[in-house]
């Protein structure tokens, strides 16, 4: 691996509450779609985040620095610094106006820039910042749901854009613990819009479809309709209260909940044969302990058909009941489980399937195939597009036989700010 060119490089680190999760790449393929190719995977137990805030820095940098030494060692390579999810409770997003004067000829960059300029301008309060400017769609003059005004007659440019914005303190104290890590942050990003790069298509986002990454500690919900992220929410339950549930209701470890969940569980209970009866670990007070293994999953699909409920009521409060015609995505560790596909079609009432990021990945991606990578592989699809533009290789790329070279890395930088 010595001959690789560390500026093709990327990194990836999605600090989970359960895991925290490494992925270096390698940035490979055409400028308006690369790819990556996986040269190393890390992993470490996480001890120091609660629900995606840190609540112990000097656990949450152990873990970041055991994920990212074992994807180096794996690479082959080191990387400076890291692309990192952010989640939580502490997420909030709003809508803006931007609404601007134009000369009434042909609208160019500066135009609309000046329109996004203004809708961002909102005031952020000083415990918190922006994380994510996203433009919806465009307005010229009274032409609604407008794509790109570039090149169009009109006199009023109106943008509506989504505005992301994160805790300044939960943001600080991730830095932080990085930092410590001795690693340094390219850039924050939500880790379900990262996730949806990573496990949604281009066809779910414009039909609408609704992207549930269940992790650990909560359940992430990202609705996208015509192309467009259209709303964010967190649910505050995730795989570690179906855990707890277990644990209370076998009487059993919460080690050994975990290992019957992944050995034996099924979040849909009507899929378990009422014959089949596992050997629930004991003490010696408890004695030889069997169940039936519909019990476990009654537990299991009473809890994620509890969360499930919830995020139906924000998918209602969003307005998108009935506008979700690519139907439901799940992604996140606890999507692995057996019958989450057919309780997401009872409970939701439309189709549904398991996300794993696969598309345009290359190098070891049997590494990460599976849903509780789809974040950190997101997270490295969105530096290579970052790569492709601001590094050198990306700029000579580009260049190529394009005649309009200036055009093109322009309107391809501002599609890479906006392209959730």
């Amino acid at each position: 691996m010595a001959d690789t060119n560390t500026q093709t490089l990327v990194a990836g680190l999605d600090i989970g509450s359960a895991k925290t999760t490494a992925v270096i790449a390698e940035v490979v393929g055409e400028l308006r779609a690369p790819e990556i190719r996986i040269l190393g995977v890390g992993q470490s137990r996480t001890t120091g985040l609660r629900k995606g805030v840190v609540s112990d820095i000097e656990e949450t940098t152990r873990s970041i620095k055991k994920a990212l030494t074992d994807a180096e060692r794996m690479a082959g390579a080191q990387v400076p610094s890291v692309f990192v999810g952010i989640a939580g409770e502490h997420v909030q997003a709003t809508t803006s106006q931007g609404i601007v004067a134009v000369n009434g000829s042909e609208i160019i960059k500066s135009d609309v820039d000046r329109a996004h300029e203004v809708a961002r301008a909102q005031v952020i309060p000083q415990d918190r910042e922006l994380l994510h400017a996203i433009p919806q769609e465009y307005t010229v003059d009274r032409n609604k749901g407008i794509r790109d005004p570039i090149g169009m007659i009109g006199t009023r440019l109106e943008t509506e854009m989504y505005l992301v914005t994160i805790g300044a303190s939960p943001s600080m104290n991730l830095r932080k613990a990085v930092e410590r890590a001795g690693y340094t942050i390219k850039e924050m990003v939500l880790e379900p819009l990262a996730s949806a790069l990573a496990v949604l298509t281009d066809d779910e986002k414009e039909l609408g479809v609704a992207l549930i990454e269940m992790g650990a500690g909560t359940t992430d919900v990202a609705v996208f309709h015509e192309g467009k992220i259209r709303h964010l929410a967190t649910v505050n339950f995730g795989g570690n209260n179906v855990t707890s549930d277990i644990v209370h209701g076998l009487g059993v470890t919460q080690a050994d909940a975990e290992r019957l969940k992944e050995k034996y569980g099924c979040v849909y209970e009507s899929m378990v044969p009422p014959d089949e009866v596992i050997q629930l670990p004991s003490t010696v007070a408890q004695g030889d302990r069997r169940i039936p293994r519909e019990l476990l999953a009654h537990i299991m699909h009473q809890r994620t058909d509890e969360i499930y409920d919830l995020v139906q009521r924000e998918i209602e409060r969003a307005g998108y009941i009935g506008k979700l015609s690519a139907g439901i995505v799940c992604t996140g560790g606890a999507a692995a489980q057996p019958g989450t596909v057919e309780l997401a079609t009872d409970v939701f009432g439309i189709g549904a399937r398991v996300g794993s990021p696969i598309d345009r990945v290359g190098g070891l991606s049997d590494s990460v195939d599976a849903p509780r990578f789809s974040t950190v592989v997101g997270l490295a699809h969105y530096a290579a597009h970052r790569v492709m533009i601001e590094s050198p290789a990306g700029r000579g790329r580009m260049s190529m036989g394009a005649p309009n070279v200036d055009k093109l890395a322009q309107r391809v930088k501002t599609w890479l700010q906006d392209f959730f």
